[in-house]
């Protein structure tokens, strides 16, 4: 559950354009409005499994999450919630360095424990790396590799065991002006494809108002309202039993990213642009801070 940036989000960029109609157009699922909403917890009286937590994530979490909770006035919309077993990917979008605690402590709160691709060089700090390793978060490097050579297998090897990953298909923090989610990359769709466990949208809206993007201070009083809506699974049976070419990743994230943008609307009552934000052709660069 650490900060993360820069990552997660590995493979050739999906199409940005839209999808129109036409016999090639990707056939989307219908979203409306997110309709019920909660507060409190998302699945009231659900228990922890026996092992889910280590000492680690116990230790990291008696300080995290009550923070998070108390910062976050969390509104939960919509029926779906997260499964209690079983390995999925959740792909979020990202738009503030504290995205990733919010996110994890949704997670959390449903009972399962989170893990992320992070940041490599957050596993040098000291105690604080060792509670990431302990907690079994995945080491990527800044060129986009981990310790084991591919960006993606501690993913892989998280899900074969059912559990948990969060993804962020972006790979960074939005360079939309207006954060709406940009251009996908195609790691989350690999690791749902190869492994063939339920990928998972979700978007969130107010984190912005506990820390600005790219900024360092915790806005702790008076708790901001941040709105969670998971998305259905994708239907992903167009591709199954296929090979995993680019193809199908690209069709894949593109689809994802439009239920994630199609989730991001309802809350926020807006309509995103047409066209998807590219950072290559706004001659953006793709990793680190752009303001």
């Amino acid at each position: 559950m650490a900060e993360q940036h820069d990552h997660g989000g590995t493979g050739d960029g999906a199409a940005v354009a839209r999808p129109t109609t036409g016999p090639d157009a990707l056939e989307l699922p219908q979203v409306g409005h997110p309709g019920e909403v909660r507060t409190g917890l998302p699945v009231p009286g659900r228990r922890w499994r026996r092992g889910e937590l280590n000492r680690a994530f116990r230790i990291t979490g008696s300080v995290v999450i009550p923070t998070i909770r108390f910062a976050s006035g969390y509104r939960w919309h919509g029926p779906n919630r997260l499964p209690e077993e079983g390995a999925f990917v959740l792909a979020p979008n990202h738009y503030t360095n504290i995205d990733p605690l919010v996110v994890g402590t949704t997670v959390w709160l449903h009972r399962r424990s989170p893990r992320f691709l992070a940041k490599a060089s957050l596993f040098r700090v000291p105690v604080f790396g060792k509670l990431m390793s302990g907690m079994g978060q995945i080491p990527v490097e800044r060129n986009g590799r981990t310790r084991l050579n591919d960006p993606l297998k501690g993913g892989k090897g998280l899900v074969s065991n059912g559990g948990a990953v969060i993804v962020y298909p972006e790979g960074t923090l939005t360079r939309d002006p207006d954060l709406w989610p940009m251009r996908g990359k195609t790691g989350a769709a690999r690791i749902a494809l190869e492994n063939d466990v339920p990928l998972i949208p979700m978007a969130h809206w107010g984190t912005q108002r506990i820390m600005a993007r790219y900024g360092k201070k915790l806005r702790l009083f008076p708790p901001a309202k941040v709105d969670i809506v998971y998305g259905e699974p994708l239907d992903l049976s167009r591709w199954r039993g296929k090979p995993v070419d680019q193809q199908a990743l690209t069709e894949v994230t593109a689809l994802l990213m439009e239920r994630i943008t199609a989730l991001l609307e309802g809350l926020r009552g807006e309509q995103a642009p047409a066209e998807r934000w590219d950072p290559t052709a706004n001659k953006q660069k793709e990793t680190g801070k752009f303001e």
